[in-house]
């Protein structure tokens, strides 16, 4: 492969999954001109404003940051032609670029999303695939077009997804997965050695942005669904239920699929068992039960599940 010329690359994203793909790209031999990020957002009890992971990281590397509220205006648009890229890397940005964006750099626009396309485009497709029973995922870099993630597909990489696979697992791995195959595809592109292959037109599903409303578990569902549930939320807004009247957080559960004695009601306690990593809390679903790891009482610090038990008192043995 001829190798081209160090390329000017603009770059824009917003959160943490975004970092590994600034960072590779800093350590590249390629020049990064400037970061496109969000505006900073409160965080915190405290709502005190605070920067994006990705402006963090620029700033550290005294990389020109820039904080538009949205692309549309002439003058955000005129700011990055002055800097001249020749490609602009976008991961998880948080806004959609207009058409004289995408046509600015001379390589066009690069984007990582995290599903294999055209399965779960959108804003969620980490969580959509653990919650559709995906049994594998992965990383897609397109070239952006005008439409929502339909662009032509310059590299794909999988990933299975295990029984016990969370979406923070997930985003760990594909953020680096995508990371590691940002090169070589600019490599490619740069060179005329890669040329995008449209995505097929079977297959094409959109995740939806997560709703705090999904989180409530019905222990009458499936322990399979409610531990796709469980393991889909365990970033945000984490799955949830009720005990003793108070809200209550299930960060870490699996399914098994044993009947339970007596077809007690669902949610009822089942007692301790052992587990892959400790002790666990059965509990009756629907169908099957669920074997929870780690739970967070309201105000309180997350938990295992003997210290969970030991702490509720007698007489406590559902939830609702």
């Amino acid at each position: 492969m001829t190798v081209s010329s160090p390329l000017r690359v603009a770059f824009a994203g917003t959160p943490q999954f975004a970092v590994p793909a600034l960072q590779t790209l800093l350590d590249s031999r390629h020049t990064v001109i400037g970061v496109l990020t969000q505006p900073d957002r409160p965080q915190g009890r405290g709502r005190q404003l605070a920067p994006s992971p990705v402006k963090q990281v620029a700033l550290q590397h005294g990389v020109l940051v820039a904080q538009p509220q949205t692309l549309r205006a002439a003058s955000a648009r005129d700011a990055l032609a002055a800097l001249a890229p020749d490609v602009m890397v976008v991961v998880a940005y948080g806004q959609i670029l207009p058409r004289e964006v995408l046509q600015l750099p001379r390589l066009g626009c690069l984007n990582i999303h995290a599903s294999l396309l055209p399965r779960w485009r959108g804003a969620a497709p980490i969580q959509r695939a653990i919650l559709a029973g995906d049994e594998v995922t992965g990383v897609t870099i397109m070239q952006m077009d005008e439409g929502l993630d339909t662009g032509g597909m310059l590299a794909i990489r999988t990933v299975p997804i295990g029984e016990r696979a969370t979406s923070a697992l997930l985003h760990a791995q594909l953020a680096a997965l995508g990371a590691q195959s940002l090169l070589a595809v600019l490599e490619a592109l740069a060179t005329g050695d890669l040329a995008a292959q449209p995505q097929p037109t079977a297959g094409a599903s959109y995740a939806h942005k997560l709703a705090k409303s999904e989180a409530h578990i019905n222990w009458e569902d499936p322990a399979a669904s409610i531990s796709r549930q469980v393991r889909a939320f365990n970033l945000w807004p984490v799955a949830q239920t009720v005990f003793a009247g108070e809200q209550l957080r299930i960060h870490d559960a699996y399914a098994r699929g044993g009947t339970a004695p007596a077809a007690p009601t669902p949610g009822t306690w089942l007692g301790l068992a052992p587990g892959p990593e400790g002790e666990v809390l059965r509990v009756a679903c629907g169908t099957g039960e669920l074997h929870v790891s780690q739970l967070q009482r309201a105000g309180r610090k997350v938990v295992a599940a003997r210290e969970f038990v030991n702490s509720a008192g007698p007489g406590t043995g559902s939830f609702g």
